[in-house]
C-alpha cells in the first residue's frame, strides 16, 4: 500500500507563492509517476503537473512558466512551487502517485488566492 500525505497549502494574496509537499509512504517502487492534481468548486479534477522517476515532466498550459515540479527520490516526495498565483488557481490540490500496482491519491490541500 501507499499513503500520500500533502502539506503546504493555505491562504496568498494574487501574485504570491506557495510550495506544495507530498510524501509518500510505505512500499514504493523506483518507477513511478507522480503529480499534482487540482479540483475548484464545481469543477473537475484536473493535471496540474507531473514527473516521472526519471525526470519526465507535464505541465497544464494555464500553470506553464508560474508553476514547477520536482521529485526527491530518496524521499519519495513530489514538491510543486507555484509562483504568480492567480485567483484562479484556488482549489484543492491533490497529489497523485501512478505505478504498475494502479493509482494512489493524497488527502488534497486547500489553496486560496484572494486578496
Amino acid at each position: 500500500q501507499v499513503h500520500l500525505v500533502e502539506s503546504g497549502g493555505g491562504l496568498v494574496q494574487p501574485g504570491g507563492s506557495l510550495r506544495l509537499s507530498c510524501a509518500a509512504s510505505g512500499i514504493i517502487f523506483n518507477f513511478n509517476i507522480m503529480g499534482w492534481y487540482r479540483q475548484a468548486p464545481g469543477k473537475e479534477r484536473e493535471l496540474v503537473s507531473s514527473i516521472g522517476s526519471g525526470g519526465e515532466i507535464t505541465y497544464a498550459d494555464s500553470v506553464k512558466g508560474r508553476f514547477t515540479i520536482s521529485r526527491d527520490n530518496a524521499k519519495s516526495t513530489v514538491y510543486l512551487q507555484m509562483n504568480s498565483l492567480k485567483p484562479e488557481d484556488t482549489a484543492v490540490y491533490y497529489c497523485k502517485l501512478t505505478d504498475f500496482r494502479g493509482v494512489y491519491w493524497g488527502q488534497g490541500t486547500q489553496v486560496t488566492v484572494s486578496s
